[in-house]
Parts: structure tokens; sequence; C-alpha cells
């Protein structure tokens, strides 16, 4: 038995080793103290075109969620891959006068961000106003704000209401118009693939009274349109969403549930977004995971180190559980430039376990350096209402224990991600 115990330690000592041998260099970016009275929620984290990072929270005066009260959306910059980060600074600046009513400028929260790849533009879509999701109508709805940058996030335009333009979308419906939405917090997804003008296509999904839509832009924002049928949702019982991109160009939806439920949208015509949405299927291998949480996809070319083989690795957070704790990685190995649904929803693996604690909503990025940004909200919980938001890079290697790395070669040229 002892020698037994010798040699799977000794199988396993590679792992350990690579999954050790990364500084712990996580950093609190907003910080929601024991005697404050504003707490912080939700991150979002974007990587610039020339390698800025940019890191975005909710700083909730109310401490409740949009339409509860006072919400501003904060920012910070980093110049160097996550080592130092500037000031904290305000990116929208909610006017929170009780006085008003539904107005879009009362408050902002929710942000989801997306910095272009090609230039210095960076856009926030976030939810913004004085009406709850939960009791939002077509007449009074949770409202949609739009921000942008146009130098790599140093500096913010004022904003602009795009509720009627993202809400009219739906107004045909032959059930009726969608009556509440937001987009999921984190990552608007840049495609990989598509590029209709000047810019690489936008997708965003929705989370909505009536399930799951993604929405996708061509031209960085100013425009919208519906991802397949607008009387077909994606995810019918879906929550928070985000979307991704498998490698021929065919959009993942990843949507919160008790774990995780995935679909995919298979295009007939990239170029003129046509095409059809697969039916949902619920992940098993997240299923001991006892809580709804958001939380973010990514994909990156990667090395096998087993034996060295090229593929690409498809990488979700979520809190492991129990309830809202312990955020941690699942990573799949996608051998196909296409898989179905139900293809793409088996053959999870756990991977490395970031908190140890309470824990709760998370996103990243791929930086410069080819490091993941990882930001996401650690505990402990500020009286029910806030987290602090902490930044942390990680190696591929690190976030799978040490059984794949990330793929520079296939990166530098162009992130394709297989052919």
């Amino acid at each position: 038995m002892y020698k037994y115990v010798l040699f799977v330690f000794a199988l396993l000592m590679p792992y350990l080793a690579s999954a050790a041998s990364e500084p712990d260099n996580r950093q609190k970016l907003f910080e929601t103290k024991p005697g404050d009275s504003i707490p912080y929620r939700i991150p979002a984290i974007a990587t610039c075109s020339n390698g800025d990072l940019i890191a975005v929270s909710d700083f909730r005066y109310c401490g409740a969620d949009i339409g509860l009260g006072h919400v501003d959306l904060h920012y910070r910059i980093s110049k160097d891959n996550g080592k130092n980060w500037g000031p904290e600074q305000m990116l929208a600046d909610g006017s929170g006068d009780e006085s008003v009513g539904n107005v879009w400028n009362y408050a902002y929260g929710d942000c989801a961000i997306c910095a272009d790849r090609n230039s210095n533009e960076v856009i926030v879509l976030c939810a913004a106003g004085k009406s709850p999701y939960y009791s939002s109508t077509r007449n009074n709805p949770n409202r949609v704000a739009l921000f942008r940058s146009h130098d790599n996030g140093k500096t913010w335009d004022k904003g602009k209401e795009i509720t009627e333009q993202i809400y009219g979308l739906f107004d045909a419906r032959a059930k009726g118009p969608i009556r509440s939405l937001f987009c999921g917090s984190g990552k608007i997804h840049q495609s990989r693939y598509v590029k209709v003008g000047r810019y690489y296509r936008l997708y965003v999904a929705l989370c909505t009274k009536s399930g799951n839509f993604v929405i996708y832009s061509d031209d960085f924002g100013e425009k919208w349109n519906v991802l397949g049928d607008i009387n077909e949702s994606c995810c019918e019982d879906g929550d928070e969403p985000k979307c991704e991109e498998e490698p021929d160009g065919s959009v993942i939806l990843s949507s919160r549930s008790w774990g995780r439920m995935f679909n995919v949208f298979t295009f007939t015509n990239i170029q003129k977004g046509e095409g059809k949405w697969d039916r949902r299927a619920k992940a098993l291998d997240f299923s001991n995971i006892k809580n709804a949480c958001n939380g973010e996809i990514l994909l990156v070319p990667a090395i096998r180190l087993s034996d060295k083989s090229k593929t690409v690795l498809a990488i979700q957070s979520v809190p492991f559980g129990p309830k809202r704790t312990n955020v941690g990685f699942f990573y799949k190995d996608i051998r196909s430039p296409h898989l179905n649904a139900q293809e793409l929803a088996t053959d999870w693996h756990q991977g490395l376990q970031v908190s140890q604690q309470e824990s709760a909503y998370s996103t990243m990025t791929l930086q410069h350096n080819y490091q993941i940004g990882f930001l996401w909200e650690e505990g402990p919980v500020f009286r029910g209402r806030g987290y602090c938001i902490d930044y942390l890079p990680l190696s591929v290697k690190t976030i799978t224990k040490g059984r794949y790395t990330i793929d520079v070669t296939a990166l530098k040229k162009g992130y394709r991600l297989l052919k």
C-alpha cells in the first residue's frame, strides 16, 4: 500500500508542481471594507488594443440592483498586464435624483464591456434607470445605456440611451413584446472571424423575462440585430448569459442555471447573420454545483501537455459551491471546429479553485502577455450587499492544473483557433 501511494504521488508530482509554481498575485481592485456604507459588485474586464486592461465595477450607493436606487460604474486601468493599477475613476455617473421617474440616467450598473482589437475604441453596455428587472414592463422598462471611449478607456463620453433600439427588436414577437431585459455582465464577445466593414462583429447575450436571446452589431455598437428568430429563445429557462465562438465561428451561448446550460448558433450565411439555434443542453458535469451564478466563458488555442497535441480549450468560471462560494474553473478540450449544443455541454473537467470562501460573479480576458486576467467577486460578503472585486492573472497551465498550456504560436498567427 505504501509503495502504491508513493507511485501515485510520483505520477501527480508534475501536475502539482506546475499548478503550485505560479505565484498568487491577486489584488483587490475595488475593496468593500467593513466600515464602508457603499459596496461594490459585478465585475467586468477588457484588454485594449494597446494592451491596457480596464476593470469595471458597480459602485452601489443603494446597496442593491439597478432599479432599486443610485448606482454608478467605476473603473481602473493597468498599463503593465495587471501588475499595477491606476486610481479608481468614474465611468458612468448616475444622477441618483430621487425626485425623478424612470429616466435612463438615474443609475447605471451590470456593465458589459468590449475593447476593439484594431482601434482605440471601447464600449460599455449596462442596465440603467429606475425600474427593477423583475417588475419592468414594456411601457416602463429596465433601461439600457451605452458608453463609448475613443482612447482605450482613459476618458468616456456621457453615454446615450438605447432602450427603444434594443426592446424594439422584439416588439413584433408573436407572443408580444419583451417587457424586461438586460445584457449579461462581463464580456461583450468580439468575433475572431466575422468582419463587416470596419469592425469585427460584436455578440451580446440578453437575459429577458422571455428567455435568453443574442443580439449582434457589425458597426461596434451603433446598430443591433437579433441572432436567429425573435420568436424562439435560444434558452427559454436561461438566466444571465454570455457569448463565445466555436472555432468555425458558430456562436456559443453559456447561460446561468444551477450549473450551466449551453446552446450553439450555426450559420447558413455568416456575413448576413443567418442561421439557426440548436436545442439548449444542460451540462451534467456541473450538476454538483448547487448555486445559480453568473460566470464567464473563454476559448483559447492550447497544447495538451501529455502528448503535445494542438487543440482548443474552453474555460468556464463558476462558483463550485455550496451556494455562492469557492469560485473556480471548469475546462473542456475541443477537438472539432464545430460542436452541437449537446456535444458542447459534455466532458467538462474541474480545474483550479481560486477562492476559498464566499465568492460569486466572475469574468476574464486574454491579456497581451498570454495570461488570463481573472476578475471576480470575493468575500466576505458585506451586509449581504457587496463584495470586494479581486483580480488575479493566471496561466492556462495553472487553470488546468498542469494539463494544458496556451498555444502562443497560434495566437501570434491571428487568434485563429482551428482551421
